[in-house]
């Protein structure tokens, strides 16, 4: 198996209530697909809307779950402002908060917000190293080789 995730699909109940919180609350750029399903292109991975029940019968599994479903989603940001930032941004488009934000036994800050089908996310600083992908912006440009410097 290669290391890497290509989607997490979440199984909602209502797509258009959570189209609408990811697309128009969160800001995520949605992707042509069909009606049934929604698709969001992430930075190294993609996000996927399907109704709870056609993700469950396609697992095999039965739809009816309920509490902690044992994981959540985490999405890290530069700085203690951005975490409060996308938390007050979440809660505007309809999640819940679930913890605020505050300084963490593992050295960095975050809080917890659940959006509309009780998924958790985490909005975590970690002021000890980057997780994940970085951001496009923060890529170095070709030009910005160090090869290129020395010409």
């Amino acid at each position: 198996m290669k290391p890497r995730i290509s989607m997490i699909t979440l199984g909602v109940r209502d797509l258009e209530e959570s189209v609408r919180f990811y697309e128009q609350g969160l800001g995520l750029p949605r992707m042509n697909s069909p009606p049934e399903v929604a698709f969001f292109t992430l930075h190294g991975t993609w996000l996927g809307l399907y109704s709870r029940e056609s993700l469950a019968e396609d697992a095999g599994v039965p739809a009816d779950g309920t509490g902690f479903a044992g994981f959540t989603i985490a999405h890290n940001v530069d700085s203690e402002a951005a975490v409060d930032e996308l938390l007050e941004q979440a809660i505007s488009a309809g999640a819940r908060l679930m913890k605020p934000a505050q300084k963490v036994f593992w050295g960095g800050y975050s809080g917890y917000f659940a959006d509309p089908d009780g998924y958790l996310w985490e909005v975590a600083h970690n002021p000890l190293f980057w997780v994940g992908p970085k951001d496009e912006d923060e890529q170095p440009s070709p030009a910005a080789d160090p090869r290129d410097a020395h010409g």
